[in-house]
């Protein structure tokens, strides 16, 4: 898949087809691009349940046809019952059950937020419609879907809920089978009905909670109703041609930024050449190193990330440490999670990248009987420990993988781009966005091999991984040069899910989607 779809009055790509003609629909009965990002959002939430849900966090940035660009930041923070007492005795946080369910889901409050940046949006009804429709009707379960839950089935049928909706007939899912979640489906329309609001202080989120509390999570109403989301001015950071976009901490968004100013830096030499992959490869360890270190709630932190990335000097001090010849070492723990990244364009220009998750594949896998909803696993990730990085504290924001782009151009190109894959996240928007600034054609840019630095979901490599499609020679150099290198066979999910939109200055708009998923461009 080497076209790039083109057109003028709007488009919509996501991971998932039927999720971007539900963004497409709104912008064809008049909705703007932040309208059909959350109708995007909503349908993933249901087509796509073992990569998200409405019981997860999700992520937003906004490039108005002013040039502004804006952050919904939609982060749950842990419970007031999630202490360390609640987990004496263990060494960490459990992955999976009602333990792992330890923080407030923001997605649905980062849709609020979103449209109540319209004047007059349409109604939520509208805007929900083919969600509930195909959590209703059901929807035909994908064979990456279907390999997911048959792979994570022993760690998840035993959770709270999980059964009841995605193990059918005691089964797990199958693929080209039909899921149906009704009760999710009800849930929809209760939001259409009574407002989004509803789950966190309404009759809604009282059987969500009521459904936790039996689950024996620790979150409770009165952590529903405490969430807020924020709207912090987004990071950015200039490089020769362009202003990058990214989310603030507790994201990793400064990683992806940090790689690609750092990038820019160097002599990319040619496309898919080893100065070019070598050099990302050896940017993101940097990047890594200060992410891994400084980045986390941002109420924590003690270095501001914005600082960094308008102190030229000492941008180029880090590029310094960079040799270009060989690989620095890299032992390294990484991040993991599974997610979905999507963007819409309307046709004054407005650009959304978005991205919600609920961390690992189906998450906690605590499902609740009475509203169909999969809560996250995000908190998981934090430490058991009294202080430091990501240390578990009541109402702390745990660190987050997600983390979607923007970049405006000074010819007057926008671009909103991203992929799911947790630990991957910045180094295919740093894959996909080189490619394409170095004059690669967008879904070129995407179907291309990529590459992974580190571990995978339940693997200990922390090799290389190459897509084994690049060419042999630079396999050989890469190797050379210090590279753990593993192949990867094929198209494979490991490299995460990518998509991409441009818009020119002549209102010309194109997109991509990844082979990778089961994604497509909608447009008209």
């Amino acid at each position: 898949m080497l076209h790039t779809p083109k057109s003028l009055r709007g488009m919509v790509t996501a991971p998932h087809h039927l999720a971007s003609q539900a963004g497409l629909s709104v912008l064809q009965d008049g909705g703007s691009a932040i309208e059909a990002a959350v109708a995007t959002a909503a349908a993933l939430a249901v087509v796509y349940p073992h990569m998200n849900s409405i019981g997860g966090d999700s992520f937003w940035l906004v490039a108005e046809p002013d040039g502004s660009v804006h952050a919904v930041s939609a982060v749950g923070g842990a419970a007031q019952a999630a202490n360390l007492d609640l987990y004496a005795g263990m060494s960490a946080v459990p992955w999976r059950g009602p333990l792992a369910a330890n923080t407030v889901a923001g997605t649905i409050s980062g849709w609020a937020a979103m449209l109540a940046r319209v004047a007059d949006p349409l109604p939520l009804g509208r805007i929900l419609r083919d969600a509930i429709h195909h959590a209703d009707a059901g929807v035909v379960v994908t064979k990456g879907g279907a390999e997911i839950a048959k792979t994570k089935d022993a760690e998840l049928r035993d959770v709270f809920g999980y059964s009841d909706i995605f193990r059918g007939g005691g089964k797990p899912l199958a693929e080209g089978g039909i899921l149906r979640q009704p009760a999710l489906a009800e849930t929809l329309r209760r939001l259409a009905s009574q407002g989004l609001a509803d789950f966190y202080t309404g009759a809604l989120a009282a059987d969500i909670a009521a459904d936790l509390a039996a689950a024996g999570s620790p979150v409770t109403a009165a952590d529903l109703a405490a969430h807020r989301t924020t709207t912090p001015d987004p990071l950015s950071v200039a490089i020769s041609g362009a202003r990058l976009f990214n989310m603030t901490p507790p994201t990793q968004g400064i990683a992806s930024l940090l790689i690609l100013a750092l990038f820019d830096r160097l002599d990319a030499g040619v496309i898919d050449g080893f100065d070019h992959i070598h050099g990302l490869i050896e940017a993101t360890k940097q990047a890594f190193l200060f992410r891994d270190a400084e980045v986390g709630d941002p109420a924590y932190m003690t270095v501001d990330c914005q600082t960094l990335l308008d102190d030229a000097a000492a941008l180029d001090a880090r590029a310094a440490r960079i040799d270009r010849a060989k690989a620095m070492p890299w032992p390294h723990v990484p991040a993991l999670g599974d997610t979905v990244w999507f963007g819409a364009i309307d046709d004054e220009g407005r650009a959304v990248s978005a991205i919600q998750s609920t961390y690992f594949e189906f998450g906690s896998g605590v499902t609740l009987p009475r509203t169909g909803i999969v809560w996250q696993n995000r908190g998981a990730s934090f430490r058991l420990a009294p202080d430091g990085w990501n240390a578990l504290r009541p109402g702390r924001k745990p660190f987050h993988t997600l983390n979607p782009a923007i970049a405006l151009f000074d010819d007057g190109r926008r671009m909103a781009y991203g992929t799911m894959g947790g630990e991957g996240q910045p180094q295919t928007q740093a894959a996909v966005f080189s490619r394409y600034n170095l004059g690669m054609p967008l879904q070129a840019a995407i179907t291309a091999p990529r590459w992974l630095l580190g571990k995978t979901w339940g693997e200990e490599s922390v090799t290389l991984k190459l897509e084994d499609r690049f060419d042999p020679a630079l396999v050989r150099q890469l190797a050379e040069a210090g590279h753990d290198v593993e192949l990867l066979s094929g198209f494979t999910s490991t490299m995460g899910h990518a998509g991409a939109l441009v818009r020119h200055s002549d209102g010309v708009i194109e997109g991509a989607t990844d082979p990778r998923s089961d994604g497509a461009v909608a447009a008209w």
